[in-house]
């Protein structure tokens, strides 16, 4: 049975059918309140509850952690940035965890950057270590996966491609909104992973909107990959890429071609300034909400919403 894990600045919640009950741990990192499992199961049983709409939320991942990500995993993703999705190979970047921020705070754009954009994730949040050379499978992929998120990957296009600096690109202050909630699944509800559906809008229009079996490598692979290189600990986030809807797009094939013959100072001028007319890049004031769960309701992450804010 899943337990929806929620967090102020002061204390953790379980949300249960009634509200919010009070979790009764010391624990202050996700990490620590993983490793509590009883006082998460009694929070889950008490009927003294308060009202979640009561709550000031913060995010249910807590910084410092690592925070990995699978670059351009899923299929129509591929596609759509010019490329084929038999020929992507599994890869990583890292982002910083000050770019953690909670499910309801508004996404800061620096002054210098032009092309905001936004990437519904979702999140997987390790239980446990997996130290270098962990052996994971499909049985016991639940030992180390213990609960999901909702993720927006939020993105400087205009830092991330020129540069081809991710790190920079993607780790600024709120440029990663987690939650509402910290989905704690059992193995049997683990299994449900591919009925996900992810859906974003912006200012109340759909602009993503797929199911994971759009998603090209999933989790055991993806844990298969990073443990021959990178530990994860108890708390620490793997973000797992995002579907078509961006705002960026790929030119088409015969411009693409034409431009790379171009110096790349030429090229990606002419590049961003063709961007610079794409109305669906984040501006101002704009609000973006994301939601991740099954079609049928039984697994339900939650829905944040985020207001785009300029830096002055």
């Amino acid at each position: 049975m899943s337990i929806s894990v929620l967090r102020t600045a002061d204390a953790w919640w379980v949300q249960t059918a009634t509200g919010a009950a009070r979790v009764d741990t010391t624990a202050t990192t996700t990490g620590e309140l993983l490793a509590d499992r009883a006082a998460l199961t009694a929070a889950a049983a008490s009927r003294d509850t308060t009202p979640v709409t009561e709550l000031t939320l913060c995010s249910p991942v807590t910084a410092p952690c690592r925070v990995v990500a699978q670059m351009t995993n899923f299929a129509s993703h591929v596609r759509d940035s010019g490329g084929d999705p038999k020929t992507v190979p599994l890869t990583f970047f890292r982002k910083t965890s000050g770019s953690i921020s909670g499910p309801y705070d508004d996404v800061i754009r620096p002054a210098h950057v032009g092309l905001l954009d936004y990437e519904v994730e979702i999140g997987l949040v390790f239980g446990k270590p997996m130290p270098v050379g962990s052996e994971i499978t499909a049985d016991n992929l639940a030992d180390y996966i213990t609960g999901l998120v909702v993720t927006n990957d939020v993105s400087a296009r205009d830092v991330q491609l020129p540069k081809t600096q991710f790190y920079e690109a993607k780790s600024y202050p709120t440029f990663t909104p987690v939650g509402p909630a910290l989905v704690l699944l059992d193995a049997d509800e683990l299994k449900r992973f591919t009925d996900l559906r992810l859906r974003l809008w912006v200012n109340g229009e759909f602009r993503q909107n797929m199911t994971v079996a759009d998603m090209i490598y999933r989790p055991v692979q993806a844990l298969r990959e990073l443990t021959r290189f990178q530990r994860m600990d108890a708390g620490d986030l793997l973000l797992t890429g995002t579907p078509i809807g961006t705002a960026i797009s790929a030119p088409p094939k015969p411009v693409a071609l034409i431009t790379n013959l171009l110096p790349p100072a030429v090229k990606w001028k002419l590049f961003f300034a063709g961007q610079a007319k794409n109305p669906k890049y984040l501006k101002d004031g704009d609000v973006v909400e994301a939601a991740i769960g099954t079609d049928d309701g039984a697994l339900d992450l939650g829905r944040q919403r985020t207001v785009v804010r300029y830096a002055r």
